[in-house]
């Protein structure tokens, strides 16, 4: 788990350090140095620092003296004189490294650009000078985050620089996870620097997050865990007999399916290898169930009262979604896409906003969307694996089918939306590099992380 925080924690961090900044900026600066290596910067290559007024201009100056040293040709441009008597010392020791130092100006094509202008204290109205080397199209390594991203909530308003690499220092932003952030920041380097202990405004799912339960020696197909998916009218099987077919791929012992009367033969044809039940004889005893994958409106007072009676783990998907409030007697997960928390919360989705529906429904909330927001109410978790090659019809299903298996095996709910929600992305991304991705493809493909 890495930890995220907002600007303002950075700042405090900063303020409140024992460590003098003079040394938090010198291992700071060499730390980019270091990253500017990694991009190929050596012996007789051509790099460019764009240095602020302020200590992330500091980094940069730094950045450029060690550079120097190892036989770099580098230069810094400035955006003015530094505010900060760390970053002063740290632009007139890299002058007399022999660091030449000059204004902004117009882009100077180089092998590689640092952006040192703006850092964590961004805010909006970029003068054109700045927009200029934005438009350059060079390869950029950003200190903290690129210019024109907001750290608060990774917006861009206008311009940003587009990263190829981003050096922050001990801990992420929440700009660097969320909105345009990914897409400007490229790959994000965390260098440790020194700085006391955070308090979090979001937490970074990783593998050790991701929990998956063995079976016991002695497992039984009922023991390994048993799911059942309510949904599947006429003309949406599918997404009911894919939840079941997801659940089954990773680790539930025994997975059911139950759908409408009309929809049973297409159901049983499609899924032979699930149990098969009419929403009118429904079993009690599976231990999860899945709700709402093609359920359609017309079984709205069955999934009202499933929802609310159900003693078991409960995963609330797709169309019973807007039927889900506090009135339930389990652990309940709800698995919304953008525009379903719309409807469901009357809200923007937001981290936060996730956080007061878990709140409001006593449960867990998975926020789907890139990244995915996973909260029971408490500080949310942020999931960056997958991508875009997940936006297709169905994969939805088999979250809320590998979630529920999860739920089945005895994770507690937070953990079992972590994990199979992490698992998902990592599929989605394995699955991509090899074929184009699809429902059935990724139901496949989970049964290797299980």
């Amino acid at each position: 788990m890495q930890q995220i925080i907002t600007p303002d924690e950075a700042a405090r961090l900063d303020r409140e350090s024992p460590i003098p900044v003079s040394v938090l900026m010198e291992r700071a600066g060499a730390a980019v140095a270091l990253e500017a290596v990694r991009m190929g910067a050596g012996y007789g290559s051509r790099v460019i620092a764009l240095a602020g007024v302020g200590n992330n201009g500091g980094d940069a100056y730094v950045a450029a003296r060690y550079l120097r040293d190892r036989g770099v040709f580098v230069a810094v441009h400035s955006l003015g004189e530094p505010r900060t008597s760390e970053a002063t010392a740290a632009r007139d020791q890299a002058a007399a490294r022999g660091v030449g130092i000059e204004s902004l100006g117009s882009p100077v094509m180089a092998d590689l650009v640092i952006d040192g202008l703006f850092g964590g204290g961004f805010r909006p109205g970029l003068p054109e000078a700045v927009t200029e080397w934005m438009r350059s199209g060079q390869r950029v390594l950003a200190i903290d985050i690129p210019s024109g991203v907001d750290p608060r909530d990774g917006t861009v308003d206008g311009e940003a620089f587009v990263a190829g690499r981003t050096v922050t220092f001990d801990y992420r932003k929440v700009g660097h996870v969320l909105g345009a952030g990914p897409d400007h920041c490229g790959t994000v380097t965390v260098a440790p620097i020194g700085l006391g202990a955070a308090r979090p405004a979001l937490k970074l799912v990783e593998a050790v997050d991701a929990p998956l339960p063995s079976r016991q020696r002695q497992a039984h197909k009922w023991s390994a865990g048993s799911v059942l998916v309510v949904g599947g009218a006429e003309g949406m099987t599918g997404a009911a007999t894919m939840a079941g077919k997801a659940a089954l791929a990773f680790g539930a012992g025994a997975v059911g399916v139950a759908v409408p009367d009309e929809a049973t033969a297409t159901a049983t044809a499609h899924a032979p290898e699930l149990l098969h039940y009419s929403l009118d004889s429904l079993p009690d005893r599976y231990g999860s169930l899945i709700i709402g994958p093609g359920l359609g409106p017309d079984h709205d007072e069955l999934a009202r009262k499933l929802i609310e009676s159900w003693e078991g783990s409960l995963v609330v998907d797709a169309d019973a979604l807007r039927l889900v409030t506090d009135r339930h007697k389990g652990n309940v997960v709800v698995t919304p896409h953008v525009g379903e928390f719309r409807r469901m919360a009357g809200v923007e989705p937001t981290a936060s906003a996730a956080a007061d529906l878990a709140r409001r429904l006593n449960g867990v909330v998975v926020l789907k969307g890139n990244p995915t927001i996973i909260t029971e109410g408490e500080v949310p978790w942020v999931v960056d694996r997958g991508g875009p090659e997940l936006a297709t019809i169905g994969t939805g299903d088999v979250l809320a089918g590998m979630t529920g298996a999860l739920l089945a095996a005895g994770l507690d709910p937070l953990a079992a939306a972590r994990s199979a929600t992490y698992w998902h992305g990592v599929a989605g991304s394995a699955l991509a590099a090899k074929a184009s991705v699809t429902a059935m493809g990724l139901i496949s493909e989970i049964g290797r992380y299980r």
